[in-house]
């Protein structure tokens, strides 16, 4: 009769939870209890919660990513020209500080000169690619090519070697070639 009792307690307390915790969940949710404002840094557990999910979904993601076999030095030249117009705003350079409204988003945007020990080329390719949900960062799939994302990737690869000066070197001389304002950049793509 005892076994008998304990399933039965069991089985209530699951169903409890089933029931109590959704609804618990819903009105949390419903309750504007949560400061949802950027200005609001999030919680160390909402933190931790996004940043472990974004990490183990990037490697799976990721590993369906076949990075090119080599690199040359016009890539990396490429992938400068095309990390100054799209990145450096928000992740800055060796050298070259984020733009001042970067410090408004949350979470705030990472400094990538060491972004390579923590990804791969396929996670960074798969990143830069895809966006990252809830962050600010954009998929740039539909604005820049494959090649031009494997670009971006070798110029990350590169840039812990860069001084702090140098970066700001290469965008004096003038490597890049000038950027069209972005209403006729829309309308050249238009065409």
């Amino acid at each position: 009769m005892r076994i008998e009792q304990l399933k039965h307690v069991i089985i209530g307390a699951a169903i409890g939870i089933a029931i109590v915790v959704p609804l618990g969940a819903f009105a949390f949710v419903k309750s504007g209890i949560y400061n949802a404002g950027a200005s609001s840094p999030h919680t160390k557990f909402t933190t931790w919660l996004t940043h472990e999910t974004m990490i183990h979904s990037v490697r799976r993601q990721a590993g369906r990513v076949t990075a090119p076999s080599g690199v040359s030095p016009q890539q990396v030249l490429a992938g400068f020209c095309a990390y100054d117009e799209h990145c450096v705003a928000c992740h800055g350079a060796a050298g070259v500080a984020r733009q001042r409204w970067v410090s408004g988003m949350e979470p705030s945007p990472p400094y990538l000169l060491d972004v390579t020990r923590q990804f791969t080329p396929q996670q960074l390719f798969w990143i830069t690619q895809n966006g990252i949900k809830m962050t600010g960062m954009p998929a740039w799939r539909d604005s820049m090519s494959d090649d031009d994302i494997w670009d971006v990737v070798a110029f990350l690869e590169a840039m812990p070697k860069m001084d702090s000066g140098q970066y700001r070197q290469w965008r004096s001389a003038g490597f890049c070639p000038p950027r069209l304002p972005q209403s006729a950049s829309l309308a050249v793509r238009r065409r």
